[in-house]
């Protein structure tokens, strides 16, 4: 049967083509599509599964597991690692968890897969904001092309997908975010990511126009605007926000006392229940199996957060808070706006 292309949706105009059978034979559906047996079943089943590729049937933990499956021993050496391996756990706003690039790694195909379970880590309404995010802010040099800024990440896998418990790992400029299938019990995201955006150059402007993630600032902010002044003068906080530093940002503190900013228990019922609807909003741009497992670690502590905003670093002197904090015994979510957007985010269940 001769090939076919398939288009994988993504930001307008950014579409990837590639083989339908090779797709399907690096993805889990091919197991069930091998089951019908013949040419008449493999051509039926790959259009059904063909025209439902972006669908929620295709998981990002098939496709890892699809992903997986394909590569070569050569690939395998640099990018393939056990599951406690400690680079897994590592988190920064700027780096590569390996050398080699997804552009020079990977075949088309394979490419493809990896931009598609970038893709569905991130929610329907999100996701291609989210992919134009990666690819303006990993643009480089004299190939600034959009297939350059994809693959210019650097991914890796720990453990055995579809074995075993397993973790998928995507890295580049602003980004680090994980698919683990639940392997790794009682940590949202399978462990702490990070994302950030400089829509407007390094410094931004402050209403941080086409910024994709400025809107988690605004909502944390309408949570200001209900605060008496009593309660503004505990969650403002005459400082600078916290250090960024590699793996060290996201470090849990334990504590549920001695934090900055304003505790949520000493907040009212309808500033606590406002607050428990902003955590839901800032989670928006990822998918909603992730945003359901946030929320159910959030819920617990929910009384032993504090949410903090740093005055010294409000662009523009408008009071509309750029850099923010809402941390907890077993949470930390760091919201730094100035000079641009960068946010650290680990949440595990309460201890």
């Amino acid at each position: 049967m001769k090939n076919k292309s398939l288009l994988i949706n993504g930001v307008r105009g950014v579409e990837k083509s590639f083989s339908r059978r090779a797709f399907l034979k690096n993805t889990t559906a091919l197991g069930a599509v091998t089951t019908l047996g013949g040419s008449l079943a493999m051509e039926a089943a790959e259009k059904s599964v063909v025209a439902s590729v972006a669908s929620s049937a295709v998981t990002a933990e098939s496709l890892v597991t699809g992903l997986y499956k394909s590569l070569n021993e050569k690939q395998r050496k640099v990018m393939v690692f056990p599951f406690d391996h400690p680079l897994r756990s590592v988190v920064d706003n700027n780096w590569h968890i390996v050398k080699p690039r997804v552009g020079e790694l990977f075949d088309a195909d394979q490419q493809a897969m990896i931009r598609e379970i970038f893709l569905k880590m991130h929610s329907d309404e999100y996701r291609d904001k989210v992919l134009h995010q990666f690819l303006s802010d990993n643009r480089h040099g004299k190939d600034a092309t959009e297939k350059a800024a994809f693959g210019s990440a650097a991914v890796a896998v720990f453990g055995k997908p579809g074995q075993d418990k397993f973790e998928f790992v995507f890295t580049g400029r602003h980004c680090t975010r994980r698919c683990d299938g639940g392997s790794l019990a009682g940590s949202a995201f399978g462990g702490p990511i990070f994302y950030g955006h400089a829509a407007g150059g390094f410094e931004e402007e402050a209403d941080h126009p086409g910024n994709v993630y400025w809107f988690q600032a605004k909502r944390a902010n309408a949570v200001y605007q209900m605060l008496d002044g009593k309660q503004r003068g505990k969650a403002l906080m005459n400082k600078i926000g916290r250090r960024e530093q590699k793996n060290k940002t996201v470090e849990l503190s334990g504590k549920n006392s001695g934090l900055d900013g304003l505790s949520v228990a000493d907040m009212s019922s309808d500033q606590q229940g406002e607050m428990m609807k902003v955590l839901a909003d800032m989670l928006l741009p990822f998918r909603q199996k992730d945003r359901q497992q946030a929320m159910k670690m959030i819920e617990p502590q929910m009384k032993d957060l504090h949410l903090a905003f740093y005055e010294k670093q409000d662009i523009g002197h408008d009071g509309v808070w750029d850099v923010l904090q809402v941390e907890g015994p077993s949470m930390i979510w760091y919201f730094r706006g100035k000079p641009h957007v960068h946010a650290w985010i680990h949440i595990k269940d309460k201890a």
